[in-house]
């Protein structure tokens, strides 16, 4: 089977599992982009969605110019390119990071990248909330917080789990343009070490691993979007 692999992947086996530009550095690179980036654009996203929820004028508390500000913001987010969206705020990122280069500056316009995508995940999720609902819940006494949590997420926790999986996907997408800055991660390695240098295995197993990456979230979180509307 080694051979086998050694023989068929022979790109593969030359970037190695360890180093700079081994498959385990590429895979942890991956990995810190997507998970930090999605803890600093997931809260971003959530709090612009209930916003936007909350606001509109049959929200808990209606506001119309607050509710026009956060939905454009929103709008004007999502309409940008990501690839745009990384040259477009390097200074801000050099102001904010440091560097325009490497993971932790790819984090910024990945983050910022994922929010408004996910607001409007959340925004549509939220508002298929039963009315009714959050009515009883005014009627006796409820704040907005506990609206806020125990009506609206909690009510919609599956379907906020199954909005948060597309949005992880899609951000384990993001990475691989990443690399335009030196992220580093598997797109990278797909980009630079093997469609730069004409080694198709090389984008072949980046891919395989991507596409490995995707399946397991895809199952991890309809597993547990099944658990939370089974509750």
């Amino acid at each position: 089977m080694a051979e086998w692999f050694a023989h068929t992947f022979p790109n593969v086996v030359y970037l190695g599992w360890t180093g700079e530009t081994g498959w385990w550095t590429s895979i942890v690179q991956t990995l810190y982009m997507t998970f930090i980036s999605a803890i600093i654009g997931g809260l971003l996203g959530l709090i612009f969605g209930i916003g936007v929820v909350v606001t509109a004028e049959d929200g808990i508390t209606p506001n119309r110019p607050l509710f026009w500000i956060l939905d454009k913001v929103v709008s004007i987010g999502r309409a940008f390119p990501f690839i745009i969206l990384l040259a477009a705020i390097a200074p801000f990122t050099k102001a904010l990071v440091g560097t325009q280069i490497g993971m932790t500056a790819a984090l910024v316009p990945l983050a910022l990248g994922v929010a408004p995508f996910y607001a409007r995940q959340v925004q549509a999720s939220l508002e298929s909330v039963d009315r009714g609902k959050v009515e009883a819940a005014q009627t006796v006494g409820a704040d907005f917080l506990d609206i806020v949590f125990t009506v609206y997420l909690r009510e919609e926790l599956s379907g906020l789990i199954r909005v948060s999986t597309v949005t992880l996907i899609s951000l384990i997408g993001l990475t691989a343009m990443a690399g335009a800055i030196g992220a580093g991660g598997l797109g990278n390695t797909a980009i630079s070490y093997g469609y730069n240098r004409f080694a198709n295995d090389v984008t072949w197993f980046a891919t395989i691993l991507i596409l490995i990456f995707v399946l397991l979230v895809q199952l991890i979180g309809d597993f547990l979007a099944k658990r939370a509307s089974h509750r």
